[in-house]
């Protein structure tokens, strides 16, 4: 018996072609125990990637294989290294059992945070369940095709001044400065980012790409990662009730689209 959670640490949806997307931080499940710990702001999950699914339902009949979490990153995150390590050292950044929201107010109430034990419980619960999946799939996608692609999907409000100044672009691509990703590739994906109308986007800004981005690409073992953190504003209503908008994501849905069809055609058309 699971003590954290009753339910399933992520969903799962094997593809047939050689691009595995990740959704690690669309979950919004908060088990009972632990919500009662949270402040009222904190079992709203305001920082969750919303509606990631819905703006990349055409990923599916592309044959990607589609992981998302369930669980909200307040439990764990997911794209957080397991001993908690900052991805950004010198920068303000959120844990892996978060303490506070991306605005730097509270999560729980006074003495409700999580312990070293709880933590420990939470990674095994969620964190693990979910890398195994991500390992597992990256595993048979190259024993299969020769390549794995790993798209690692995120949105973000666009004005966050604990983590930025200004607005964001909508549009932010990571691949570790290079090092998780082919080099020619990420930049054919950021010159189809910028032809999107109306929208901007940058290559390894301020968002260079999280913990899976890091971890699990290795362009020399022929793993290829990417990070896409898009701006909320993008596609959705970024307060509450955090609606989607169809005719506002419908501008961008289609560069998103043909960005993960070069990573595809890139895959595919690889002398292995």
């Amino acid at each position: 018996m699971n003590p954290i959670t009753t339910e399933p640490p992520f969903l799962f949806h094997q593809g047939t072609r050689p691009l595995l997307v990740s959704m690690p931080h669309v979950g919004t499940f908060v088990p009972p125990a632990i919500a009662a710990g949270l402040t009222p702001e904190g079992r709203e999950v305001h920082d969750t990637d919303w509606h990631l699914g819905r703006l990349y339902d055409f990923a599916t009949a592309m044959g990607a294989s589609i992981l998302q979490a369930t669980h909200s990153r307040y439990v764990v995150d997911l794209n957080r290294a397991p001993d908690g390590a900052s991805l950004y050292p010198s920068q303000s950044v959120t844990g892996l059992c978060p303490l506070d929201t991306f605005d730097d107010t509270p999560l729980y109430l006074d003495g409700k945070g999580p312990d070293e034990a709880e933590i420990a419980a939470r990674r095994k619960a969620v964190w693990q369940p979910y890398h195994d999946q991500l390992a597992a799939e990256l595993a048979r996608i190259k024993l299969r095709h020769g390549i794995a692609m790993l798209w690692d999907a995120h949105s973000i409000r666009s004005v966050l001044p604990r983590f930025f100044q200004g607005k964001l672009p909508d549009f932010n691509l990571g691949t570790a400065d290079g090092a998780s990703c082919d080099r020619a590739l990420a930049g054919q994906l950021l010159s189809i980012a910028r032809s999107a109308p109306g929208l901007t986007a940058v290559l390894n800004g301020r968002f260079k790409g999280g913990y899976i981005t890091r971890h699990y690409g290795q362009p020399a073992q022929n793993v290829h990662a990417l990070q896409l953190e898009m701006t909320q504003c993008s596609y959705m209503q970024e307060g509450m009730p955090f609606d989607y908008l169809p005719a506002v994501a419908a501008q961008a849905q289609p560069t998103v689209r043909a960005m993960l069809q070069a990573v595809l055609a890139f895959a595919e058309n690889q002398d292995l």
